[in-house]
């Protein structure tokens, strides 16, 4: 088989192997407030992810062509599906990892910092789409100073709207509206992190010069949504019990609050064509809402645990990545 096809195979193999992880890696996150606070059993909560994942992944592509041209030029590198390969591998191997020990990483910041560390093994730093790529880190960085924000004000909003309400009818009226939070919250992650594999898929067209632009095909699109979608259907308990539980101890009208906010900033960054961490984003409405509540009810050493991985993850994955494009290289 020629070595060209055979990568380029390899790569769409593996960019939906790591759709099909980010699914029961991520997308538990989606969930895991509805789950924790008992608005959903989790069978229910997680073929519901799985289904709005779907719809969510099909319905916007935008995020997918920065992923395609905003880190590296893939018309300029001279062995792209090697490149790509190498960082599939890298992510989806941290992704793995961090899923076994049951830490919310992000696979955003894994397979984008993959993408520039096996793109720099190749071809140096002069590879880098630099405008693009900074562009890209200032979303990763900012948003979830924004979703902690966002968390606080709407965690405040929802203290003044119920301030006179009664607990106990206030908490069973709030797990209805939670299934609806909880099924936005899936929506908006297909819509940015499904996004990332067609992109990957795409980069690896154009690597093999089997594609001219960077408009994403609908076969691209249909099987990346169905690979997430799978994974979702699989769930990942392990990160719903992280995020749901040891961040703080949440009730409904917490984890509502909590997916309104996170979901508005995730569909935000969806419509300016931005790829963030819905790990992160989640993570940290959380944060925010649980200070609004009480700042010494979150659980700061769990959430100090959860940013020191946001923080290694990029270079981690950018040394692997790199490291197994020369290991790589060796054979093709």
């Amino acid at each position: 088989m020629d070595t060209i096809l055979l990568l380029t195979v390899l790569v769409i193999i593996f960019a939906l192997t790591f759709d099909f992880i980010n699914g029961f890696h991520d997308t538990a996150n989606a969930i895991a407030t509805s789950v924790s606070t008992r608005a959903l059993p989790p069978k229910v909560a997680v073929m519901m992810a799985a289904v709005m994942n779907f719809i969510g992944a099909i319905t916007f592509t935008g995020v997918a062509k920065a992923i395609t041209k905003d880190i590296v030029d893939p018309f300029a590198l001279s062995n792209g599906s090697l490149v790509i390969l190498a960082a599939l591998l890298a992510a989806i191997i941290w992704n793995l990892i961090t899923w076994y020990y049951g830490i919310p990483s992000s696979s955003s910041h894994a397979i984008i910092g993959a993408i520039a560390g096996s793109a720099i093994a190749a071809a140096g730093f002069g590879i880098l789409n630099y405008q693009g790529f900074i562009k890209i880190l200032q979303a990763l960085l900012i948003s979830p100073f924004i979703a902690m924000a966002a968390g606080f004000l709407m965690m405040s909003l929802f203290k003044v709207i119920f301030r006179k309400a009664n607990l106990y009818r206030t908490n069973k009226g709030i797990r209805y509206l939670q299934i609806c939070t909880a099924a936005l919250q899936s929506f908006t992650h297909g819509t940015n992190d499904a996004q990332k594999a067609m992109g990957i898929m795409t980069m690896a067209l154009i690597a093999a010069g089997w594609q001219a632009g960077d408009d994403i095909q609908g076969w691209v699109r249909v099987s990346a949504a169905l690979a997430m979608g799978l994974g979702t259907s699989i769930g990942g308990y392990k990160i719903i019990k992280t995020v749901g539980g040891k961040i703080m101890k949440l009730r409904p009208v917490n984890g509502a609050a909590a997916d309104l906010a996170s979901a508005s900033v995730i569909f935000g960054a969806t419509l300016i064509h931005l790829p963030v961490s819905t790990t992160h984003v989640i993570s940290s409405a959380i944060m925010g809402v649980g200070s609004a509540q009480r700042v010494k009810g979150v659980k700061w050493g769990v959430a100090r645990k959860i940013i020191l991985t946001w923080i290694i993850t990029m270079p981690i994955a950018a040394t692997m990545a790199g490291l197994l494009y020369f290991f790589l290289d060796l054979f093709f």
